[in-house]
């Protein structure tokens, strides 16, 4: 009975053997073999391991379109979760902001144009405003803080600077609609030349270049920029006498 016995247990083991490298044929991995054979991965490994695995095989094939799709769904998740910090991040920063005060909004598109406007230079003093962006809402907040100092939005002057082959015309109509001012209000546009060479990006119908708005006859208002940043500086600036007690140290 017992040579029975070991003999039927040497068969299942050879037809056990014998289906585990029919399955690594197919393209099976060690893993898929021991569970679907429910033996240990140690012995499906001792059996076809020294097997070459097919990678062009419909299994393979197989295991790599679910891997993309394991892949797929994990990265959508990532960035629903992503997606959904950032959204409470910026509630979070606009509930935060309130109804800003005037001095406040003054202080803001001071420090705003001081970044992004143009300057004088003391070999050529102009002090007619020019801010360029192509972000409507800061230009939006710069027209607010002109409006802020007494000035008409309708009363600027504005300008479409665009890539050549973008459609300047719709640009100017979608600013000017942004902004809730006439087309008359508009300048010939800027036309950029385009450089086949360079890898752009900015293209497409979501395209509409930057926008350049000039406060004319502001003289006095820039000046008051500059000192309003300046004012800013020196109001946290480090005490002298403390910066002398440390060089000596």
């Amino acid at each position: 009975m017992s040579d029975d016995r070991t003999a039927r247990r040497r068969n299942l083991r050879d037809d056990l053997q014998r289906a585990a490298h029919r399955l690594r044929e197919e393209g099976r991995t060690v893993n898929e073999i021991a569970d679907g054979l429910g033996i240990a991965k140690s012995t499906a490994y001792r059996w076809v391991g020294h097997l070459p695995l097919d990678r062009s095989s419909a299994a393979a094939v197989e295991r790599r379109h679910i891997a993309d799709a394991r892949r797929t769904v994990h990265r959508t998740e990532r960035r629903k979760l992503r997606e959904e910090v950032e959204r409470e991040a910026r509630k979070q920063g606009a509930e935060w902001v309130g109804a800003p005060a005037l001095r406040e909004l003054l202080l803001v598109g001071a420090v705003l144009y001081w970044c992004e406007g143009t300057k004088s230079k003391p070999a050529n003093p102009r002090y007619d405003l020019t801010f360029t962006n192509s972000d409507i809402r800061l230009v939006e907040l710069f027209v607010r803080f002109v409006e802020a100092t007494g000035r008409s939005r309708q009363e600027l002057r504005y300008r479409v600077s665009i890539h050549e082959t973008a459609d300047a015309d719709a640009a100017g109509r979608w600013w000017a609609a942004q902004l809730g001012v006439d087309s008359d209000s508009f300048q010939r546009p800027t036309l950029k030349r385009h450089n086949p060479r360079t890898a752009r990006t900015n293209v497409g119908a979501d395209y509409r270049g930057c926008l350049v708005v000039r406060v004319p006859r502001s003289r006095e208002l820039y000046l008051w920029m500059a000192g309003v940043v300046e004012g800013l500086v020196a109001l946290h600036a480090p005490d002298p006498s403390h910066r002398e007690v440390d060089n000596r140290r």
